[in-house]
């Protein structure tokens, strides 16, 4: 099921939790990583270092899957398969960008560290092929996560 474009967008945005990215390796069995992500323009992109064995994966074969979604229930997310390019103009620029999102600031311990090796970090592109959405909400309206915090909670499909 593909929700409303724009429900999805907003999930999308709203999301401050890794993208789980499967894709080949060499042997041809499949690896997942996760890894922080930002949408914008209908692509996921993200940033790691250039050495980073998914980008080798992902030169080898483009193809590959997705999912961001939350591990507390009522659970929902955003899946699909999509296309990686790796743009190694765009790498530093993602990064900072996935900084503020995910940390709010890039004055920190973290931040400063990934910051100092900015030169050889690679962006991740990926172009959605299929998007599939779910939403369990009304199916699970009475179960309670205990580790459910006071926030509410943001689905595709709601």
């Amino acid at each position: 099921m593909v929700a409303d474009l724009t429900q999805m967008e907003s999930f999308l945005d709203a999301m401050r939790i890794p993208i789980r990215l499967a894709c080949a390796t060499e042997s041809g069995w499949p690896m997942a990583v996760s890894l922080w992500f930002r949408y914008q323009s209908g692509q996921l992109f993200c940033a790691t270092q250039k050495t980073a064995r998914v980008v080798a994966y992902l030169q080898n074969d483009a193809r590959c899957a997705f999912e961001i979604a939350e591990d507390r229930p009522p659970y929902c997310g955003v899946r699909g398969q999509a296309i990686a390019r790796i743009d190694e103009k765009t790498g530093a620029e993602i990064l900072e960008k996935l900084l503020l999102r995910y940390l709010g600031n890039i004055d920190n311990t973290l931040a400063r560290k990934l910051l100092a090796k900015r030169e050889s970090e690679v962006a991740i592109v990926l172009k959605p092929v299929q998007v599939f959405t779910w939403d369990f909400s009304f199916r699970m309206r009475d179960v309670v996560s205990p580790m459910r915090d006071s926030a509410v909670k943001i689905c595709p499909g709601s």
